[in-house]
């Protein structure tokens, strides 16, 4: 049924090649798409309906248009960080832990924040999930950019930037679901950094936590390191997985960033609880840590999303750069060409992604009545052509400058790859700043860990 006129509300995209998304997966080779403010109302083949009262129209020239992508685990602020202490295997401790410690303040993450927001939008990104530190600024920058978030408070028992104490974490976690609180772009979130940084005491109280507060998702980093499988083995005799279980936050609201090490067990529990998994395969790659259990988590039926995991360890926060090694990764470990198609990956970038983190009632595909959450990819460049399978030219091809523009809730935040809600110049040239303080503290680090008489 087409909308009624709504004063001119009704805007509407023409001439596009449609991918929705949705559960039929329905293709579009040239239709259009009927906007009433941040809702999708109607979408069709060939030309708009005459006298169905629409208002002004744009022409989107034969670009595709798709549903803007998801990304369920990042730590925006850590574009900051970018490219510090590669190749180094101690960096955490060595370089990162002691910067954030001596220099990440209020003011640093919401520089690192807009930088992130930058590179999100023009990636053709539309919703980010985060967790770091100082949340509420977070959150603050996502919602002036426009951008759907979710922002995770971390807790940790190591020294964090924003609270000295366990209850402090709290206490900015619960200040935090306030400020946002029916917020219609922005939801806040309990992030517990890891079961072996919090342990079993805390994981409880985040549980308790997020009985209390429904509706709102809970983050952590789980089955990542050997070392986090040490720790569950010896102090509670069982897997990190079933650590996180018997807290009682193995569940529907958990976003389980990573999973590397899951057992066939592990994996049966995840299934059965209804916990979702953020899958960072380029970061883990670069980390040395070998495949996720991708291809049999999804198996199960558990909700898997494309992540990009944060810009110090995967050094992007560009999804179209984690769909290559998202999909080769698994066809590696199956030994087949079949493992994880392109219309998977795909999916994992939108609905799915969308669904892990318990948003597919509103974003992740071009349906009406969702919000009007979508991107606008050139399809102009010869590398793109010919196009036997736009799922395969999407995952192996395309890349992020081939995003022309960028809507989230019925706003372009990105027309003809100029911003319209951020000044990416200012954006660049702040976080320069910061990292000429961080080059200065780098300095310094090595200095006092070089053994007396070595060159620096």
């Amino acid at each position: 049924m087409l909308p009624a006129a709504a004063g001119g509300r009704v805007s509407l995209l023409t001439n596009a090649r449609i991918l929705t998304m949705d559960a039929e997966m329905t293709e579009i080779e040239r239709g259009w798409i009927a906007l009433d403010q941040d809702r999708i109302v109607a979408l069709g083949a060939g030309d708009p309906p005459d006298g169905a009262g629409f208002g002004p129209a744009q022409d989107m020239g034969g670009d595709l248009v798709m549903p803007g992508m998801v990304n369920p685990h990042a730590h925006l602020p850590m574009t900051l960080f970018r490219g510090l202490g590669e190749d180094v295997d101690d960096r955490l401790f060595r370089y990162i832990l002691p910067l954030e410690r001596a220099l990440v303040t209020a003011e640093v993450v919401e520089i690192g924040t807009r930088l992130a927001a930058v590179e999100t939008i023009r990636g053709g990104v539309t919703t980010v999930a985060d967790m770091y530190y100082f949340e509420d600024r977070i959150g603050a920058v996502l919602d002036a950019a426009g951008l759907r978030g979710v922002v995770g408070q971390t807790l940790a028992d190591f020294a964090a930037p924003d609270h000295a104490s366990m209850d402090e974490g709290f206490a900015r976690l619960d200040a935090l679901a306030e400020t946002y609180a029916g917020h219609p772009r922005i939801t806040a979130s309990a992030a517990p950094h890891a079961p072996y940084s919090t342990g079993l005491d805390v994981l409880t109280r985040v549980a308790e936590w997020s009985a209390a507060h429904p509706g709102l998702p809970v983050q952590m980093h789980l089955a990542e390191t050997k070392p986090e499988l040490d720790w569950a083995a010896r102090t509670h005799q069982c897997t990190t997985v079933e650590v996180t279980d018997r807290a009682g936050l193995l569940g529907p609201a958990l976003i389980a960033a990573h999973v590397m090490y899951p057992t066939e067990a592990d994996m049966d529990l995840i299934a059965e609880r209804g916990a979702h998994v953020a899958y960072n395969a380029r970061s883990n790659g670069k980390a040395g840590r070998g495949i996720a259990p991708i291809t049999a988590l999804r198996a199960r039926g558990v909700q898997v999303g494309i992540a990009t995991d944060g810009p110090m360890s995967g050094n992007t926060l560009d999804l179209f750069a984690q769909f290559g090694p998202a999909t080769m990764f698994q066809k590696i470990a199956a030994g087949s060409r079949a493992a994880l198609p392109c219309r998977d990956v795909l999916r994992m970038a939108t609905i799915e992604g969308a669904a892990t983190l318990g948003m597919a009632d509103r974003i992740g595909s071009l349906e009406p009545g969702k919000q009007a959450d979508l991107i606008r990819i050139a399809l102009d460049d010869p590398r793109l052509h010919p196009i036997y399978d736009i799922y395969s030219m999407l995952t192996y091809a395309a890349t992020a400058t081939d995003v022309r523009a960028t809507m989230v809730a019925g706003q372009w935040l990105m027309q003809d790859r100029a911003l319209t809600t951020l000044d990416a110049e200012r954006a660049l040239a702040d976080a320069l700043q910061v990292a000429h303080q961080f080059k200065a503290r780098i300095v310094e680090i090595d200095r006092d860990a070089a053994p007396a008489g070595a060159p620096l």
